[in-house]
């Protein structure tokens, strides 16, 4: 693996030369959150590295909430995403298990993941909800990115991942200053990842890991999801805000248009069919059921994980739902 070190100064003149061929977008602080935005000279230094997490979900790059899939989505420019956190890396993993299946790849997903260029970085430090390594993901990129990248010390060091990723390592070279990575910089980042996973460990203890949460779901009784549900209000936010909750409706309109619209097994009617039968009709069983689908129908059928970990859903949760606080106590009653 290819690694090397420029000024950060270089790092935004490459930036500045590569948006002429490229789209880039980046996490950026607006002020109340953090999240994607495209990159331009008037926000290069609001850019954030290191630090957890883009409000929006990377699958929203390859999903969007809704598009037209009888037309042909061309794209001028690709996608340079830079900012992406291991948790939504580890996601991709899922997705592309789903959507490039080989017997029935989606043309839409697939065209969108060829003309995106996937820059991962380190999370150097944590978020309250935050619990990537309670399910096996190190907060830092070790999959599905093409390019890598860590701020230290008034530099940023990359590392190089793929062969898509390799064009911008030369379009970088033709414009920075490059230099082997220093061996302080190499220690530092070390250090610093593990006192990142003695945190997140330390905090979430008492989580139960994937496959054992996995057990408890499926043996669980009602009560508890009743307890819990009480204060859901079906928004399906968790659903929507999730890295792996991919399920859509296809709405047919006039002039040949057909959408595809990101649906959420959390909102009333969702399984509701014809004939007026629902299976989710009580609002504990729809509650009860993404977490069926994410800890046990998933892994039955997939290799990559389907919760990774980033707390998305506690954060946006409008009933205050801590699905956490929920294992934990499935755990404390086995």
């Amino acid at each position: 693996m290819e690694s090397f070190q420029i000024s950060l100064t270089d790092w935004q003149k490459a930036l500045q030369e590569l948006s002429e061929s490229y789209k880039i977008y980046a996490a950026v602080n607006n002020g109340n959150s953090i999240d994607y935005e495209v990159v331009n000279n008037d926000n290069l230094k609001d850019i954030i590295y290191n630090t957890p997490k883009p409000a929006t979900p990377l699958k929203s790059f390859f999903l969007p909430a809704k598009e037209n899939v009888v037309i042909n989505k061309k794209f001028h420019k690709k996608n340079i995403i830079i900012g992406i956190p291991s948790c939504d890396l580890a996601g991709v993993g899922l997705l592309d298990e789903i959507y490039l299946d080989k017997d029935f790849v989606d043309p839409y997903y697939k065209n969108a993941r060829d003309n995106s260029i996937l820059i991962g970085t380190d999370c150097l430090t944590t978020q309250q909800h935050c619990h990537c390594t309670s399910y096996g993901v190190n907060p830092y990129p070790e999959k599905n990115n093409d390019l890598s990248l860590i701020s230290l010390n008034g530099a940023i060091l990359i590392f190089l991942n793929t062969a898509k990723g390799a064009d911008i390592v030369v379009r970088i070279k033709e414009i920075a200053t490059v230099r082997e990575i220093s061996s302080e910089n190499i220690k530092a980042v070390q250090d610093k990842r593990e006192a990142v996973k003695k945190q997140l460990k330390s905090r979430n203890s008492k989580l139960p890991d994937y496959k054992e949460t996995g057990k408890l779901v499926k043996k669980s009784k009602e009560s508890v999801w009743e307890k819990y549900a009480k204060t859901c209000v079906s928004c399906g936010a968790c659903a929507t805000i999730c890295p792996t909750c991919t399920c859509f409706l296809l709405i047919d309109r006039p002039e040949f248009e057909k959408v595809r619209q990101l649906d959420a097994c959390q909102y009333p009617g969702f399984e509701k069919t014809a004939g007026g039968e629902d299976p989710l009709k009580k609002k504990f069983v729809r509650f009860r059921n993404r977490y069926m689908c994410k800890y046990v129908w998933k892994p039955e059928k997939f290799e990559s994980i389907a919760c990774t970990g980033c707390g998305r859903c506690i954060e946006s949760c409008i009933g205050s739902i801590n699905k956490n606080e929920l294992f934990i106590e499935l755990a404390n009653k086995k």
